[in-house]
């Protein structure tokens, strides 16, 4: 206890208190007015479905405020450290507690402990408590809004297991039938074995269970070729419809676990519709660690007391807040649509920020 009152006093106290207040009421105040707009856009859709308001105030709009909140994390951080430092600078605290002769890295203590708090909370909502909201919320808006639902693919191609080939010409989701089905299976690089039927179907009853319908098997046996043709053909092959129907915004109903668990298993798979799923993995981890970044660029910007109040500090903030979320989408599109590692591309704006950050941190008030 003795240890804790060392490291936070009661000046830490108050900027903790400040700083995480101005935070959620931030929050509150802009996601009240999202909610308002986003009713008003949303409201003849709705009505026209016949939503009821239980599903949607409990379904959507009970996960609609978490997800946004943490979305753009970012900006309230933004705000909350320029508006209320701003206020600590009018006011002459600041010059007050550096006049004692606390230096700004001693300053810099409660906002980071605060900061440290905010990415906690951020990387724990995202993680693993957002996901399964979005999974509600995302189901709703494809029944009462607008339907999103994939209920079909073409030309899938995946390995099923090590040497084994599968290729589906045509899924349909609603019969549970695959047409144009090929099954291959290869021996040091060699095909031994080539299975080809007109549909096979899946049972839902049970994990990986395929009914193989009018197939031919072609075997390679040293020279020779042996064909073997049927009716019907109970097979256990390992993939099911999940692997290759990816929904819309599947993602963000995967808690990181999950992400990984599903990135590994695609990827040994050949899969390259990964990307998404590999950005919004990494995302959570940089968008978390973002709130020191800009919790240090929002208190390096605010702390000095300058004319005017702080209305060119705030829109400052508000600019750089705003540049990073565009950034930031900026680069997870050229991720996508181009060559560029998911990873690097979620971290380049925290990157760049984090340069700004340094800058700064070296012109702040001593």
């Amino acid at each position: 206890m003795k240890l804790s009152n060392r490291f936070i006093r009661r000046i830490d106290w108050y900027i903790i208190k400040k700083f995480l207040g101005t935070y959620f009421f931030s929050i509150a105040l802009i996601i009240s007015i999202a909610v308002v707009f986003d009713f008003n856009e949303r409201m003849d859709k709705f009505m026209a479905n016949d939503a009821p308001w239980n599903a949607i105030i409990f379904d959507y709009y009970l996960n609609f405020i978490p997800y946004f909140s943490n979305l753009f994390s970012p900006l309230f951080v933004f705000i909350a450290v320029i508006f209320f430092t701003s206020r600590l600078a009018d006011q002459s605290e600041i010059i007050a507690m550096l006049s004692t002769g606390m230096s700004f890295k001693r300053l810099m203590r409660p906002y980071l402990i605060s900061a440290g708090i905010i990415a906690l909370l951020s990387f724990g909502l995202s993680s693993y408590v957002i996901p399964r909201g979005s999974v509600t919320r995302i189901n709703f808006e494809n029944k009462y809004y607008k339907k999103r639902a994939i209920t079909s693919a073409r030309n899938i191609q995946l390995q099923v297991n090590p040497g084994v080939i599968a290729y589906i010409g045509r899924y349909d989701d609603y019969s549970k039938t695959a047409t144009r089905f090929s099954l291959d299976k290869f021996d040091n690089k060699k095909l031994v074995s080539h299975l080809t039927a007109k549909k096979a179907v899946y049972d839902t009853l049970k994990t990986n269970h395929w009914v193989i319908k009018d197939y031919t098997i072609r075997q390679m046996v040293g020279m020779k070729e042996q064909i073997t043709s049927g009716a019907k053909l109970d097979s256990i092959i390992n993939m099911d419809p999940e692997d290759f129907l990816i929904q819309h915004n599947q993602q963000q109903m995967m808690t990181s676990s999950q992400l990984s668990n599903y990135i590994s298993k695609q990827t040994k798979r050949g899969f390259g519709n990964t990307k998404v799923f590999q950005i919004e993995y990494h995302s959570r981890i940089a968008m978390a660690f973002a709130s020191f970044i800009l919790t240090i660029i929002g208190c390096s910007l605010s702390s000095k007391k300058i004319k005017g109040g702080m209305g060119l500090q705030l829109g400052i903030g508000l600019g750089l807040s705003f540049g990073y979320i565009l950034f930031q989408t900026i680069s997870s599109t050229f991720a996508v649509n181009g060559n560029m590692s998911p990873m690097l591309a979620v971290w380049i704006p925290n990157i760049l920020y984090s340069i700004i950050a340094a800058f700064l941190w070296r012109q702040a008030p001593n």
